[in-house]
This record gives C-alpha cells, sequence and structure tokens, in this order.
C-alpha cells in the first residue's frame, strides 16, 4: 500500500471523534425520517396485512430490524477515517459493479420484470443501492487527484467510470437509479469546475445513448408506457396513469392537516400501488395533510443543509466530492419521488430516502450518512 496515500500512522486510534465532533443535527434528522418510515409503513400495510390475517406489523418489524443494523454500520463508518475510503475507492467500485454483473445470471432473483436483487434468507439485497456509494467514493477519489483545471479528457473518464455502473442498472431494467447514478457523476463536475461545453457535450451523447435504447428496444414497453401516461394520464388511467392518478387523489384528500394518523381512506383500502415503497410520500400527505408534507420536506431540507454544510468544512477535496455526492443522491430521489407522487414527474419507481420500504436502500443511505459523519469529524 502507498504510505504516501494512507492516513498518518495512528491516526485512527488517536482521532476519535469525540461528541462535540459529532453532527448531532444531522444524526437526529435521519432518525426523524427513519422513525416517520417506521410509521408510514405501517401505515400502509397494516390493513392488507389484517385482511390476509397475517401479522399487521410484517413489514415494519422488517424495516425496523434494518433500521437497527443500518444505524450500527453508519456508526462503524463513521468511526473510520474516511481517507482509508479513498484507498479502496478503486476496489469499492469494482466490487459494485460485479455485484451489478452477478446480479444479471442465475445469482439474481426475478420479479415483476426487473432482475435487481440477490435473495438471502429473510432478505434481498438490491445491488444498485450500493453501487451509488461506489460510483461516489471512486469519482471523488478521481476528481480529488487533479492537480490543474478539469480537462475534457478528465469530465470524460468521469463519464466512462459512471456509464458502466448506469448501463448495468439500466438494463434490470431501473430507469429510475440510472437518474440518480447520473447526477452523482453531475454534482462533484459542476464543483470541480468542468466547463459548460463540456457537460453539454455529455448531455448531447446521453441524448443519442437514450433514443439508442429506445430504438434498440432496450427500454421496455411498461417503462414508455409511464413516460406517455406522464404527458396524458386520463388517456390510460386504468393502466399506466392509474398511479399517478391514485397517488393525486390521496395526496389531495388530506387537505391542510390530513385524515390522521390511520385514517386514510384510499391507504386502508390499498387504491395506491406500491405504497409502501415508491409511493410512501402518499400516505404523509393523505394522513397528515399539507403542514406533514411541509413538515417533511422540512426535515429533508435541513438534512441537505447539513451535507452541503459538511462539504464545505471538509479539509481536503475528497472529503468536499464525497459530500456533494452523497448530498446530490438524497436531493434527486427526493425531488424525483415527491414529484412523481404529486404529478409533476413522470414515474420511474425511486424510493423516498429513509422512509419507503426497503433495508438495502436504508442500509446504504445510512452509510452515506455514515461517511458525512466521518467527514465532519475530521474537518480540521
Amino acid at each position: 500500500m502507498d504510505t504516501a496515500l494512507a492516513p498518518a500512522a495512528g491516526s485512527l486510534a488517536t482521532d476519535k471523534p469525540s461528541f462535540r465532533r459529532v453532527d448531532v443535527t444531522l444524526v437526529f434528522t435521519v432518525l426523524a425520517l427513519s422513525v416517520l418510515g417506521l410509521l408510514v409503513v405501517y401505515s400502509a400495510t397494516h390493513q392488507a396485512q389484517t385482511e390476509l390475517n397475517r401479522d399487521p406489523s410484517f413489514f415494519v418489524k422488517r424495516q425496523a430490524f434494518a433500521l437497527v443494523v443500518a444505524i450500527v454500520v453508519m456508526a462503524g463508518v463513521a468511526l473510520v477515517d474516511y481517507q482509508w475510503v479513498k484507498i479502496y475507492a478503486p476496489f469499492i467500485y469494482l466490487v459494485t459493479v460485479v455485484m451489478l454483473v452477478l446480479v444479471q445470471t442465475g445469482l439474481g432473483t426475478t420479479s415483476l420484470g426487473a432482475q435487481r436483487w440477490f435473495q438471502i434468507p429473510g432478505f434481498q439485497l438490491s445491488p444498485s443501492q450500493f453501487a451509488r456509494l461506489g460510483l461516489i467514493v471512486m469519482i471523488a477519489a478521481y476528481l480529488s487527484e487533479r492537480q490543474r483545471e478539469l480537462e475534457f479528457r478528465n469530465v470524460l473518464a468521469v463519464a466512462i467510470l459512471a456509464a458502466v455502473p448506469m448501463f448495468l442498472v439500466f438494463i434490470q431494467p431501473d430507469f429510475g437509479t440510472s437518474i440518480i447514478l447520473a447526477t452523482i457523476m453531475l454534482a462533484p463536475l459542476v464543483v470541480a469546475g468542468a466547463k459548460v461545453r463540456h457537460l453539454l457535450v455529455l448531455g448531447l451523447v446521453a441524448a443519442v445513448g437514450i433514443f439508442g435504447a429506445f430504438q434498440l428496444n432496450i427500454v421496455k414497453d411498461y417503462q414508455i408506457q409511464r413516460l406517455t401516461s406522464f404527458l396524458d394520464p386520463q388517456n390510460d388511467a386504468l393502466s399506466s396513469g392509474y398511479n399517478r392518478l391514485q397517488s393525486e387523489i390521496a395526496i389531495g384528500s388530506g387537505g391542510l392537516t390530513g385524515r390522521g394518523y390511520l385514517k386514510g381512506t384510499q391507504t386502508n383500502l390499498n387504491f395506491v400501488p406500491a405504497q409502501r415503497t415508491d409511493f410512501i410520500f402518499t400516505v404523509v400527505g393523505e394522513e397528515f395533510g399539507f403542514a406533514g408534507s411541509v413538515a417533511l420536506l422540512g426535515l429533508f431540507a435541513l438534512l441537505l443543509w447539513r451535507a452541503f454544510r459538511i462539504a464545505l468544512l471538509a479539509k481536503d477535496p475528497f472529503g468536499t466530492f464525497v459530500a456533494v455526492g452523497v448530498a446530490s443522491m438524497f436531493a434527486i430521489q427526493l425531488f424525483i419521488n415527491v414529484g412523481m407522487t404529486i404529478g409533476i414527474m413522470p414515474i420511474t419507481g425511486i424510493p423516498l430516502p429513509f422512509l419507503s420500504y426497503g433495508g438495502s436502500a436504508l442500509i446504504a443511505d445510512f452509510i452515506g450518512v455514515g461517511m458525512l459523519l466521518s467527514i465532519y469529524a475530521r474537518r480540521m
């Protein structure tokens, strides 16, 4: 190992962050979001489980277990000097890419036409959720080593690093996570000072690639229907446009203060599909109303503010780029998820961080928070 790149000897032993070096506001925010997530997951699932004579708290128990694991992992990541992550960034990136390849083989599990998971007893592991983190640390490590102004070849190198997991995720198919990966690529490039003309070239190449995907039938029919139903949901109200219409009805019925916890009719009658995952925000809108939704968005705004503040406080470029990558990961998920539930964005299957049901996404999100805490603790 190159000792020049390694943290100073004994730094892990002597640089342990004290309580005052913990971003308490950030920790409180993600825990508050996660607890709210448990509440709305239970609301979204308990009635259907009861009708099937199953444990009404089945899903919330699984999510609570994932939350405990996520918190432990977050604490472990926060205690480790993030400079070690820079050293092993290529390995982390390679592992996530290999996982994306393997999930497309017989080792992967197919559900609803998508092959995105490894089935582990009692758990489904989604490698695309961890690929987000692998790409963040790889791009951050690469950009942090550039001593001069970014040239087009540097921008191209970053685009290639992102293109590999983006393609592997896109063919699962998972268009939503592909968008997240693209955002993770762009945000550090902008912060690093990439020229506008270089970014425009990337945009043109991406547009050509998307057009080619349509021509080669890589884009599935249901994905095309989601895009067309976004433009005219009434034209296909019983199929692709159904999710959007029911989502808007649920949120609109909440009014100013909501119907009350566990009292949402759209939620209890299961009118909104995938409500515990992609459409979890509809539970907040219906049961807590406009006021509750604004409060939730306020928590996310607090999370993003702390992440960007950590990016500004980081003592080195690597820490800055990692924090920017994590912040952009949360920001694009929030924007698209909430946007698709209120009808201003196409339905792409992106979960809402810390609220949507899913152990892989929750653990990956907490790892991202753990990296932010590590950067904050070692900002001086």
